[in-house]
């Protein structure tokens, strides 16, 4: 009996410890936030065709993910990585996420080759993507070579890092990845910015169907968003691969924006436009949250307490989301003015 209560105790007081061990974690993120980078659309280009590469200019995406990994044959990937230097010299994006995706860990051979090579660039990535992240201890892996290719050079800033969470077990162990990931981002070569949700590669592991509205991956969706939110982090959302369904991907859009998905993947530049529009606030939305924000303000200023706004009873959370609204309608705003 006491030796039944002493483990009692000893599993709460562990479960205590690693919660404030999260909190903490988050609210290190919170503050440590870098300037934000918003990726609605993540447009995936070959890192060896230099043809689609050199188009990056005249699209509205967001964020152009210059390939090494899955959309690059074994035998071009040497092509690739040089293909990509040269191009992030070369190219003027001023207001696009310049972001490289380099092999998986799970190869390091080819994964430290990027690395080697794209970091020898004049203009560094603005954003490093690592693929099929499935525990933490990955996350220093790349923090080290990541260091190392850099050794010798003054970087004036962090490269923001995104990885991607394609398995079962990652998705089980996303929690201490992200802990590790900020962690790391304290004395590190990147700062830790977002987590993709690698959906084809999901499903292969599960062994599960992919069906036209994704009800399979619904779980793995949410958990995915609700702890990238919980860290701070943005939350990129699955590919909608039938690149001809126009008013299929509008739907799976919105659906991500509601869930809380920052963003979306694409695979086609006609994807672009469609997804863009779905994850930025409408005017109707910014007309709202500007007006609660003015009305919170009058308020405060004539020291009353709960007020009601547009019939509605206004909290604190939900002036929150007013302002988060205000800050991506004028962050998106910025990056879509003409250079």
């Amino acid at each position: 009996m006491l030796l039944s209560k002493w483990t009692e105790i000893n599993v709460n007081l562990t479960s205590i410890t690693r919660t404030h061990q999260s909190r903490t974690y988050c609210l290190q993120a919170a503050a440590s936030s870098p300037t934000y980078t918003p990726r609605r659309a993540m447009l995936y280009v070959p890192g060896n065709d230099e043809r689609k590469l050199k188009k990056i200019t005249t699209l509205q995406a967001d964020c152009a993910c210059m390939d090494c990994e899955d959309g690059v044959a074994l035998n071009r990937k040497e092509e690739a990585r040089h293909t990509i230097l040269k191009m992030l010299d070369d190219l003027e994006l001023p207001h696009l996420d310049r972001a490289v995706r380099i092999n998986s860990v799970d190869n390091p051979t080819l994964a430290e080759e990027d690395l080697k090579v794209i970091m020898q660039a004049k203009k560094l990535p603005a954003t490093l993507m690592v693929p099929k992240v499935n525990e933490a201890e990955q996350l220093t892996w790349v923090s080290e070579k990541l260091r190392e290719a850099l050794s010798g050079r003054d970087v004036a800033e962090q490269m923001k890092l995104v990885i991607f969470i394609e398995s079962a077990i990652a998705l089980l162990s996303l929690r201490e990845i992200l802990a590790r990931g900020v962690q790391l981002s304290r004395d590190s070569p990147f700062v830790l910015d977002g987590v993709v949700f690698g959906s084809d590669d999901f499903c292969a592991d599960i062994g599960a169907t992919r069906t036209a509205d994704a009800s399979e991956l619904l779980y793995a969706r949410q958990k995915v968003v609700t702890t990238a939110k919980a860290f701070q982090l943005q939350a990129i959302d699955l590919v909608h691969i039938d690149f001809k369904d126009s008013e299929g991907l509008r739907k799976q859009s919105l659906e991500g924006a509601r869930m809380g998905f920052t963003g979306k993947q694409v695979i086609h530049p006609n994807q672009v436009a469609i997804v863009q529009e779905c994850f930025s606030p409408s005017p109707e939305k910014i007309d709202w949250a500007t007006e609660l924000v003015k009305a919170f303000e009058a308020h405060q200023e004539s020291g009353k307490g709960a007020f009601t706004f547009r019939g509605s009873m206004i909290d604190m959370p939900l002036l929150l989301q007013a302002k988060n609204v205000l800050k991506l309608s004028q962050t998106v705003s910025r990056h879509s003015a003409p250079s």
